[in-house]
């Protein structure tokens, strides 16, 4: 990490800690190596465990309206005929169809021709330049937070538009980017609206209540209210952690502006001609969007005629954002004579991609140990080991909703899908936490938190080596291949905690008050 002259000052204990995190993670193997030795110990494990019968049963959920039923797993033997023939087949699918490596390579294209073409310098500096720094990170957090209405695609684009937004400020970049994805991650379930995982998760709350005859309101808004001050709550602590942790460590190229700086960045002719036309490019296409969105049976609208929580709106917003960047940016390249003709275009989108090489590369490994872990059937064993042990300490109120919050913490740090660990979670904890007087939208609640705080830090999220990517492409020839797992967990571990301590506080206080959850859902059974 670099500091600038401007930020030396005394370094604090927890400053130390964060440090000794990067050094002692990026110790470890180059990512691609690391997820290669851990698919190998994968292997190796499942081996072992399979001829020692290692297995579990507990009571599964199924989806809204499936019920539960009495499931076993076992550990499943990765060196077996079956799963290495079926992982030879699928090679190439395994890696294709990763989830990120379509997601990010699209958003690039579409964000390198906004950047390249100078669209997003020209309007930052029309518009935010002169902005008091946290106004301009409470937006990009809030944007963050919300992004989970477009489902894991957010943390592709806020990352992505966080670093070429504090580029365009003249700010560390590297901020925008850990800034974008800290907000998109650790505030995935908080969000002003309903999004997709509100319905998912309430789908096998229900059938979790249902299945053990519950009788308790169960519907996708019964943690909204509470998910709206969540998502004031976060961009606060966002933007506190930015700028008084993240820009310290990292640094911050911004100076204080004065008259003369503010002219020295003022806009030529041809960039104020070049933002006339991409305004007028970015109204047309809202106008058409409109269209096609708002007419109940609009293009963009799901058969029965809704948009959230699941719409091609929603569905295709990669899509959607890609097309815009494209007609937005090729209208200002054109209009500020930096397109002179149709090659310009292909040529500064290639540019753009080129700091994304590494990820493609590091991407293999990723996609190959994601695959052998879920195949493998720990996760599974990993999530119910770690609920029998908290169900025996018997705990009441606050003690039992901490405890379960740090439980799924943990679980998150293996199993990263959080349908798929709720789905093993809540036919435990919804019946176990009714006893004790908890509501199913309260059990639900605390595994969101839990769930959400440590996405972060996750070592085997496969969105670090997006991030490790985005980061490298800021760097210069020089500082190529110093970024490692050990850089991004260091730091984003401050906005881990700080989301683990803040939405834990907000969820006591909330339990204090006996405020409603949601509409017409109590804390309480």
């Amino acid at each position: 990490m670099s500091k600038s002259v401007e930020n030396k000052k005394t370094v604090s204990g927890f400053e130390k800690f964060i440090k000794t995190v990067e050094i002692v993670g990026n110790k470890l193997p180059h990512p691609f190596t690391l997820f290669a030795l851990l698919t190998a110990i994968v292997l190796l494990l499942s081996f072992i465990l399979a001829k020692m019968g290692v297995s579990v049963t507990y009571m599964a959920a199924g989806r809204a309206g499936e019920g539960i039923a009495e499931k076993t797993v076992a550990v499943t033997n990765l060196l077996s005929y079956g799963p290495l023939r079926a992982f030879i087949q699928e090679f190439v699918k395994i890696y294709v169809n990763f989830a990120p490596l379509g997601l990010i390579m699209v958003m690039m294209l579409g964000i390198s021709l906004i950047e390249q073409t100078g669209l997003i310098s020209a309007l930052m500096r029309k518009t935010i330049l002169g902005a008091p720094s946290y106004m301009v990170t409470a937006v990009l957090s809030i944007v963050g937070i919300c992004a989970n209405l477009a489902s894991d695609a957010g943390i592709i684009f806020t990352p992505a538009i966080g670093g070429a937004l504090y580029k365009a400020l003249g700010r560390n970049p590297i901020v925008g980017i850990i800034t974008g994805f800290a907000a998109a991650t650790g505030g995935f379930t908080a969000n002003l609206l309903i999004a997709g995982t509100d319905v998912l998760l309430s789908g096998i709350t229900q059938s979790a209540a249902q299945g053990m005859g519950i009788n308790a309101p169960v519907h996708p808004l019964i943690n909204w209210y509470f998910m709206i001050a969540a998502t004031a709550v976060l961009t606060l602590v966002t933007t506190l952690v930015t700028e008084k942790f993240t820009v310290r460590i990292l640094g911050d190229r911004t100076a204080k502006a004065d008259a003369s700086d503010l002219k020295k960045h003022a806009l030529t002719e041809e960039e104020n001609k070049g933002l006339r036309a991409a305004g007028i490019a970015a109204l047309i296409c809202i106008a058409v969007l409109l269209l096609l969105a708002v007419p109940q049976n609009g293009f963009l609208r799901s058969n029965d005629g809704s948009i959230i929580p699941s719409s091609p709106l929603l569905k295709g917003v990669i899509a959607i954002l890609f097309f815009f960047f494209f007609i937005v940016g090729t209208a200002y390249g054109k209009a500020a004579g930096i397109i002179k003709t149709e090659k310009d275009i292909p040529k500064l989108m290639q540019k753009g991609l080129q700091g994304s090489l590494s990820f493609l590369v590091v991407v293999l490994t990723a996609a190959i140990f994601v695959h052998f872990f879920n195949a493998s059937n720990l996760t599974t064993i990993l999530a119910v080991k770690g609920a029998d042990a908290l169900k025996a300490m018997n705990l009441t109120g606050i003690p039992l909703l901490v405890l379960f919050i740090i439980l799924s913490t943990f679980v998150n740090l293996f199993i990263t899908s959080g349908s798929a660990k709720w789905l093993i979670l809540a036919p435990i904890f919804v019946p176990m936490f009714s006893i004790v007087g908890l509501s199913p939208a309260a059990t639900q609640l605390a595994y969101r938190i839990g769930d959400s705080s440590t996405n972060i830090i996750s070592p085997i999220s496969y969105y670090i080596p997006v991030i490790i990517g985005l980061i490298e492409q800021y760097k210069s020839e020089e500082e190529k291949n110093t970024t490692g797992i050990g850089t991004v967990i260091s730091l984003t571990m401050p906005y881990s905690l700080a989301y683990l301590v803040s939405l834990t506080a907000l969820l006591i206080v909330w339990y204090l008050l006996r405020l409603p959850l949601g509409p017409g859902v109590s804390f309480f059974m």
